[in-house]
């Protein structure tokens, strides 16, 4: 109901459908796993726009501003972090959603959570579980009847574990969100059908066809803002020169279209800036345009004309409907290859990606050997989940037999194990290390107030 200024959820429902392109995803058409609802007709927020707030107010999202994206960023002021990087996507999906008249609402709420399952330091945490995991870590080997059973770890799986379960802020585990969201969170980077890994309600997702276009936009402002950034970081860290990058075939395009403000331009600092903003609007604009065309060539080929008609034909779109020309795929992947050689490569960021392959395997290899060393919480999952006696209320003498017969037997223990360290910033991990492996007297323990 609705009356004077203020418009309830129906309205906006009728408002959303009307501006939206055929081609859109109504938040009326949200699904949930169960059939659950928890708004009702007179809500003034749309369903998408209730998931987003609910990412946005979640632990896992504030965590990110202490995760590390490429470059450490409690060492300095201005590097990306996680968070920054996440608000960024936000950004750059919403701009081409904007334009091509897809949901806002829904791709704001897939680029919020989309890393919210990224381990701490960047990809390298994410490697290290993942060979944890399968048995394939130089440094730990875990039982070969675990690590055949409790698959492997990838950041976007585990950020739909977070929203799906890890999460607790209402009655039901994890945040309740759609399956459009969720599908999204899952796709914004490459995914298998059969990837081995514990998801919830499997079938709700997809998992055999190309993601929806708002999951899309959102995958293409990933890969933007994550190359662009990477490579403002590492001219600021000294990582690469302007002069270098200027002679990539993207700067050419870019120093050609703006002309004299950025050819002319004598402050580096300036015309560093110039040639980033000049680089994001290339691609950005590059994916809106090209990405209509193939649109309207899809709808075109199969006669669609009204939304109908694009809901029953819209599984068959390629997963690259939202992305960039040929032309300009090229450059990006120019881009890339130069990113890589000299920014990820960089001694620097592997100096850190080596402490954090050690910080990692050693808190596993410490939770693992001696589960009392978790917090609380985690051996109550332990307990609640898997149905394991709660550690700290046996004797200590049955505890080792315990711990031998039933932890380290299990494949859902080391998965926990996993969640735990996942979940971690980079600071509380790095002080969790301090704390069981160079133990000094002036230590603070968090406990659980993590």
């Amino acid at each position: 109901m609705s009356g004077g200024l203020f418009r309830g959820r129906q309205e906006l429902e009728a408002d959303e459908a009307r501006r939206l392109a055929l081609f859109a995803i109504r938040s009326s058409e949200a699904t949930r796993r169960g059939g659950e609802d928890e708004g009702s007709p007179a809500d003034y927020r749309l369903a998408f726009q209730r998931d987003r707030d609910r990412v946005l107010h979640s632990r896992a999202f504030r965590r990110l501003k202490h995760k590390t994206q490429v470059f450490v960023p409690h060492v300095a002021d201005h590097p990306r972090t996680r968070l920054t990087h996440t608000l960024e996507v936000g950004q750059l999906g919403r701009t081409i959603a904007r334009s091509l008249g897809l949901n806002e609402d829904l791709v704001e709420a897939v680029a919020l959570a989309h890393d919210v399952g990224h381990t701490a330091f960047g990809h390298t945490g994410e490697k290290v579980l993942d060979e944890i995991l399968r048995g394939g870590s130089p440094d730990l080997a875990l039982p070969a009847a675990v690590t055949g059973e409790v698959g492997g770890f990838k950041h976007n799986y585990q950020s739909l574990r977070v929203v799906d379960l890890l999460e607790r802020r209402y009655q039901r585990p994890g945040l309740g969100l759609a399956d459009q969201v969720r599908e999204g969170i899952l796709k914004h980077t490459t995914w298998k059908v059969g990837f081995p890994f514990p998801v919830e309600d499997a079938a709700s997702l997809a998992l055999d066809r190309p993601c929806h276009l708002e999951g899309q936009a959102v995958a293409a402002g990933d890969e933007i803002a994550q190359q662009t950034h990477d490579l403002e970081d590492g001219l600021r860290a000294g990582a690469v020169g302007l002069d270098a990058v200027e002679e990539l075939e993207v700067a050419r395009r870019v120093i050609a279209e703006v002309g004299g403000p950025l050819r002319d331009e004598r402050r580096r600092w300036l015309r560093q800036h110039l040639l980033v903003r000049g680089m994001i609007r290339l691609f950005v604009t590059d994916v809106i345009e090209a990405s209509a065309h193939r649109i309207e060539r899809f709808c075109s080929r199969h006669g669609i004309s009204g939304h109908d008609g694009w809901v029953a034909r819209s599984r068959e779109v390629s997963q690259t409907t939202v992305w960039l020309s040929g032309d300009a795929d090229e450059l990006f992947g120019e881009l890339k290859a130069f990113i890589y050689r000299f920014i990820i490569n960089h001694a620097t960021v592997n100096r850190q990606d080596w402490r954090a392959r050690k910080v990692i395997t050693a808190l596993y290899r410490a939770f693992w050997t001696n589960p009392l060393t978790l917090p609380t919480y985690v051996l109550l999952r332990a307990r609640d989940e898997l149905g394991f006696p709660y550690l700290r209320d046996l004797p200590m003498a049955s505890v080792a037999g315990e711990v031998a017969s039933r932890y380290h037997a299990s494949p859902g223990f080391a998965r926990l194990v996993a969640d735990h360290i996942a979940g971690m910033s980079d600071r509380f991990a790095l002080e969790e290390y301090r704390a069981l492996e160079q133990p000094a007297a002036d230590q603070t323990f968090w406990g659980d107030d993590r």
